[in-house]
């Protein structure tokens, strides 16, 4: 069930904090989590509390940790900090998209519309070109940018032509960014106002299935060598994995039908002999037994081990084959793409 009180949250966050202590081997993700869950139950300092204790461990994405602290801090009147937060992190120029939305996003949130223009074209520089394949995050940089310079009465441009045809919402970008829409919210007219219903709807339903799962819905996906010794040393488990092929099929037909019927937020984990085994013992339950694969795959995708999918399609199949997704197991796959 979705979080949707501050106790829910709070909650939440405790029981990531704990499943941290667990595997500190994944605690950046966990307590990143951890952290957005706190946020949503108004515990901005605990929240803050948790970034720096990230910030003091030498962490894998410290500019992201610094850009969900200054967005965090400046909502709770620490703006001088948060400010000095987001500087430091546009002069360090991270090769990663997600610092530039959230801290881009931070400024568009307190109308620092100018600055977050500013913040957004400094990442699309950096980040896109003419031989780069955008990707999910880059298309979501390119989007916001599109937004603020809607919101600025700026001329399309280059890069807004590509957020416009990126974007397969049922709803256009031109429409889902009019200034004008917020006049809609306040008017008399039953119509009207249903018509802004649809489009908000439109425009957040990613971002509150996002929320209503902290962490994607995951299938397992095992590697040839592992999934070899796995049948080896578990043979009860080939009821389930019939065949290397006969695996990589059943993943991508499973995730397609889940985008099928509406579920977003889909990834895949990569499984291991070792980790599994271990999880097993963790959980006091035999590593032969069928039913521990999906609590394995769950407990990967909670600990940050997710990819998501599906891959855009010029980029290497999750299957591990060296072949682009779209002429591997994404042939024929546009109505997969969410």
């Amino acid at each position: 069930m979705r979080p949707d009180t501050p106790a829910e949250h709070t909650a939440e966050a405790e029981r990531l904090i704990r499943t941290a202590t667990r595997y500190p081997e994944d605690q950046e993700p966990l307590l990143l989590q951890a952290a957005a869950h706190l946020e949503l139950a108004d515990a901005r300092e605990r929240a803050s509390a948790l970034y720096d204790q990230l910030l003091s461990d030498s962490p894998s994405n410290p500019h992201l940790i610094k850009a969900r602290q200054a967005a965090n801090l400046w909502e709770y009147g620490h703006e001088a900090e948060a400010r000095a937060l987001i500087s430091g992190i546009r002069s360090a120029a991270p090769a990663d998209p997600a610092p530039w939305e959230v801290i881009a996003e931070a400024l568009e949130a307190h109308d620092e519309l100018e600055a977050s223009h500013a913040c957004f074209t400094e990442a699309a520089t950096l980040l896109t070109s003419e031989d780069t394949p955008l990707t999910h995050a880059t298309t979501a940089l390119l989007t916001g940018r599109h937004r603020v310079r809607r919101l600025l009465a700026l001329p399309h441009d280059d890069w807004d032509m590509v957020a416009d045809t990126r974007h397969i919402g049922p709803i256009p970008l031109d429409e889902l960014h009019d200034p004008k829409r917020i006049w809609a919210l306040g008017s008399n007219d039953p119509a009207e106002l249903r018509a802004e219903i649809a489009r908000l709807r439109a425009e957040l339903g990613d971002r509150r299935a996002a929320l209503s799962r902290p962490f994607p819905v995951a299938l397992l996906h095992w590697p040839a060598r592992e999934l070899s010794e796995l049948l080896a040393s578990y043979p009860t488990l080939a009821a389930e994995y019939p065949s290397r092929d006969a695996h990589l099929t059943a993943v991508e037909s499973s995730l397609r039908a889940l985008a099928a019927s509406g579920t977003t937020n889909l990834g895949i984990v990569t499984g291991s002999v070792p980790s599994y085994e271990a999880f097993a013992a963790s959980e006091k339950t035999s590593p032969a037994s069928p039913a521990l694969l999906p609590e394995y795959a769950t407990t990967l995708a909670a600990r940050g081990k997710a990819t998501p999918w599906p891959p855009i399609p010029t980029a290497p199949c999750w299957c591990t084959s060296g072949k682009p997704y779209s002429e591997c197991h994404g042939q024929d796959a546009g109505a997969a793409h969410p």
